[in-house]
């Protein structure tokens, strides 16, 4: 098995990753308002503060880079 495939297929995900971004813009924005309010103050940043909206923001990333149909 030749290396040289998985770095191609590795920059053909990465390729996409603009359009699933662009596709996912409302859970991206949700995501970093979650953060940024969660890391803001004295507080500490703790794990799952935000699970709900990076799970929405994964499934969203998912479908973005689905193969379509055919």
């Amino acid at each position: 098995m030749s290396g040289r495939g998985v770095w191609l297929r590795a920059r053909a995900r990465l390729r996409r990753f603009p359009a699933a971004l662009a596709a996912c813009g409302d859970q991206a924005a949700a995501y970093g308002r979650c953060v940024a309010a969660a890391a803001a103050g004295p507080a500490e940043l703790r794990r799952d503060t935000c699970l709900d909206e990076f799970l929405a923001l994964r499934e969203c990333f998912a479908r973005a880079v689905r193969p379509g149909p055919g």
